[in-house]
């Protein structure tokens, strides 16, 4: 009889919850490495067999040494990172343990933005005209050929966070020679307007065995730059759009190469032309409590099958639950108050009532589409009255 897998998971933000469980109801020994400053976050304690502290800012060859100094009495199987920001700190650690898991090439397809659309871009999937800021006269050239607005973005951020919206290109210039050194961690991309698509997948043995095809309200950029109230909705597994989006989706999988786990990616249908753009992927479980949403949906908890897939990893079958196939909704919002109250909310669809500080947000359910949208509109309007706060972008995610 085989010994108990050991997983060590590792993420500087409290989410992953029910990944753990699961790895300790399949009989695994969890281990959690994560930041001081989550000491007394809401961890699954009684399916932790040990939990591990580090600084905030603790250099990554520091935590290669700390991590490898506990490999010497607990022998650590697999490598996992909760969070799409401990993507190269899980990488790292499998390259030097020599762990299976993603390794660091395959993990910038997933992380960095210019080397998933230059893959991208390779498998002849569209992607937005986009540049790296490497060369002045490059730079010059696609300003001069390819027609704004464009977008400049982080290569290696989440969501929207750092992403400028530059009208000409005498705009641009202050805000590189204000980077300075940092230049070449950003790119240039044309900014396409249209509406927002997001594809949730469990991908088991390089194959997508598991999607869900949602539909922004306003797309997450404009709510990041600009505040508002956040939406997303399920499609209709047989309309055009989600087919489509599940074709490119599969195509997009096998690209950037992923073997096993989850996907969180987002296209956007340009309003001129109605062709699907790739916008980015991230090699994890979507936030904004994407996963509720699919969850209650579906049937399907994206955390618990990321989990079992890494614990058959590849040597067992894996075989996905049976799949519901009602519809569901997400309203969510940055709330004035610290702990608003949603009770007025009261109709039979709802869900789940989303519990976080200074945030409003519900979670829908129905057999009829139509009904999601119209409760969502109508909870959207309601959210703005009662509940809306704006505030200025972050330059961290917020979970």
């Amino acid at each position: 009889m085989s010994a108990p897998l050991t997983f060590l998971c590792i993420t500087t933000y409290e989410k992953g919850q029910e990944f753990m469980l699961e790895c300790k109801r399949q009989g695994c020994r969890v281990f959690l490495l994560t930041v001081e400053t989550l000491r007394n976050a809401d961890w699954p304690r009684e399916s932790l067999d040990d939990v591990f502290y580090m600084p905030a800012d603790l250099p990554l060859p520091e935590i290669v040494k700390a991590v490898s100094y506990l490999a010497r009495q607990r022998k650590i199987d697999r490598i996992v990172a909760l969070d799409e920001f401990d993507m190269e700190t899980a990488a790292t650690l499998r390259e030097h343990m020599r762990i299976p898991g993603m390794g660091l090439t395959t993990m910038r397809h997933f992380r960095d933005k210019l080397a998933m659309r230059m893959q991208a871009l390779e498998h002849e999937i569209r992607v937005p005209d986009f540049i790296p800021v490497l060369n002045d006269d490059d730079t010059r050239y696609y300003l001069s050929h390819v027609s704004g607005p464009w977008v400049l973005k982080p290569r290696s951020e989440a969501s929207a966070i750092g992403i400028k919206l530059i009208d000409s290109p005498e705009a641009l210039w202050p805000i590189l020679d204000s980077l300075g050194d940092q230049q070449s961690s950003f790119l240039l991309e044309q900014f396409i307007p249209g509406d927002v698509y997001h594809v949730d997948s469990v991908v088991s043995e390089k194959e997508v065995v598991f999607s869900s095809v949602s539909r922004y309200g306003q797309p997450p950029m404009a709510v990041a730059q600009k505040g508002g109230i956040f939406t997303t909705y399920l499609l209709p597994g047989e309309s055009e759009e989600a087919a489509a989006l599940r074709t490119l989706n599969r195509e997009l999988i096998r690209a950037l190469g992923l073997v096993r786990g989850v996907s969180h990616a987002e296209f956007i249908r340009a309003g001129s032309d109605r062709h699907f753009y790739f916008l980015e992927c991230a090699a994890r479980v979507g936030g904004a409590y994407i996963s509720e949403m699919v969850e209650v949906a579906t049937g399907i908890n994206l955390w618990r099958e990321w989990a079992r897939i890494e614990i058959a990893g590849g040597k067992e079958p894996y075989r996905l639950p049976a799949v519901c196939s009602d519809y569901a909704g997400l309203v969510l919002s940055l709330a004035r108050q610290e702990d608003p109250d949603t009770s007025a909310y009261d109709d039979p669809e709802i869900a789940l009532r989303l519990k976080r500080r200074h945030h409003a947000g519900l979670v829908l359910r129905s057999p009829d589409r139509h009904r999601i949208q119209t409760l969502l509109e109508n909870y959207s309007r309601r959210f703005a009255e009662e509940f809306l706060a704006i505030e200025p972008p972050g330059t961290k995610p917020a979970a």
